[in-house]
């Protein structure tokens, strides 16, 4: 479909009433209709396997379901089975379930290198549970964060280090300090420098590029070292890079870490997981001043645990983080090999592991740009592939990623004629998408 052909006026309409009545038009910042490319902003009205369909009747192949949570694809038959089972028998109770039980033994089964694990619904519980208990442990009161990776908490000790800080008292943000990925030297450097005041490293233990050799090892010791606790978020990494996280590819044993997107295939769960002997403190059988860790109404609501329950199994018994790797290596070599072909191999750059694939957008100097972006989103929605980045779900088949890579292909075509031209503009027929974290709005 031609791009100009390509309206949809219901979503446009549907944009609207949500900017009414929800800040922001959408509860993630991620999904804002600012990420995409003006009035091409599509509201979902339902999805199966790893396609959606939108309210104006137009089906997408869909990547990044869910901001990553998706890596099943929707309504996946095992988990929703799951799910059903728990509904007609009560979600809630004023005492543990057994399905807690249940799914905190799946859990410690498939990342063995846990000993204890708390569940609750998002990520942004789990990580700052896991910043607060490393500073009772430690007795310490800054945090230390990898500066290179884009989130971690939608709280103040996160939050207040970005361009969006407002509301963030200063002597909050004070507290948190940053470290760069893969630099040994520096951490060192970082952790002397507050020399028994940083309570805990956080951070992805892979992002777009692999760890360092070494690298992880060596933040292992400097953490032991320096008497800090070692934080693996593992939001993105958990089941994507192998059933047990990323701890369980490269053997690297943080003293907590936390997960969740992947973990609930679209269900609402995370977990924090760690060393019993730091998990107990947020519990009954220790001699010491309680730590507030986690305490959620609907943490242990029975069927998002079940569904976690049957992810789990699903990925061990069906080989779901093999799968996901073949599918992005068949994808990644596709979008090469299409961009290659129509001459902007070095501009629609494919980056990250194969389970995890995202691309970037270089203008005519090879410098990431968002007008380039704007006008690769704007042909690849025209062509029926919705796509914020290239994650896929074990959903996707041969089909869905040739058709891929054939939009990919008139996509990059366009893009071709556009540098030719040194200037996009006329390519976007609106503003550009932006950021999500700017100061304003």
């Amino acid at each position: 479909m031609d791009t100009e052909e390509f309206q949809l006026p219901r979503s446009r309409m549907a944009n609207e009433r949500l900017h009414a009545m929800i800040p922001g038009g959408a509860h993630t910042y991620a999904k804002g209709d600012d990420q995409w490319p003006e009035n091409l902003a599509p509201v979902i009205s339902h999805g199966s396997g790893a396609h959606v369909w939108d309210i104006d009747g137009n089906r997408y192949i869909e990547y990044g379901s869910g901001l990553r949570s998706v890596s099943l694809g929707h309504a996946h038959p095992r988990v929703l089975e799951a799910v059903r089972r728990e509904l007609d028998r009560g979600s809630n109770f004023v005492r543990p379930s057994i399905v807690e039980v249940e799914a905190a033994e799946r859990f410690l089964a498939t990342v063995p290198t846990a000993e204890m694990v708390k569940f609750a619904k998002n990520g942004s519980d789990v990580t700052t549970a896991a910043v607060r208990l490393a500073r009772a442990v430690t007795g310490r009161p800054r945090v230390a964060i990898c500066g290179d990776h884009p989130f971690f908490s939608v709280d103040d000790w996160f939050i207040g280090t970005t361009p969006m800080s407002a509301g963030i008292p200063a002597a909050t943000t004070e507290l948190t300090v940053a470290f760069p990925y893969g630099d040994l030297a520096a951490t060192e450097e970082l952790l002397t420098r507050y020399q028994d005041e940083i309570a805990c490293l956080i951070l992805e233990p892979a992002g777009h590029t692999e760890p360092p050799p070494g690298y992880l090892a060596g933040l292992r010791e400097l953490a032991d070292r320096h008497g800090c606790v070692l934080i693996f978020d593992e939001m993105i990494t958990g089941l994507r890079w192998s059933e047990a996280g990323a701890q369980g590819l490269y053997g690297v044993v943080p003293d907590l870490s936390t997960f969740g997107k992947a973990l609930g295939n679209g269900f609402a769960v995370s977990a924090l997981a760690g060393r019993r002997q730091l998990m107990e403190w947020g519990g009954l059988r220790h001699s010491g001043d309680r730590v507030f860790l986690l305490s959620t109404t609907h943490g242990a609501e029975t069927h998002s645990l079940a569904a976690a329950t049957a992810v789990q199994t699903t990925y061990a018994e069906e080989g779901i983080t093999a799968q996901l790797h073949a599918l992005g290596e068949r994808l990644a070599a596709g979008v090469r090999a299409a961009a290659a072909g129509m001459g902007v191999g070095d501009h629609v750059v494919v980056r990250g592991r194969a389970s995890n694939l995202v691309f970037a957008t270089l203008d005519e100097n090879r410098q990431p740009s968002q007008q380039y972006r704007t006008l690769f989103l704007r042909q690849l929605l025209a062509g029926g592939v919705l796509a914020p980045s290239f994650v896929v779900s074990s959903a996707l088949g041969d089909a869905d990623i040739d058709r891929t890579v054939d939009v990919v292909a008139q996509a990059c075509a366009v893009y071709r004629k556009a540098l030719d031209a040194a200037d996009p503009t006329p390519w976007l027929a609106g503003r550009p998408v932006k950021p999500v974290f700017r100061r304003l709005a």
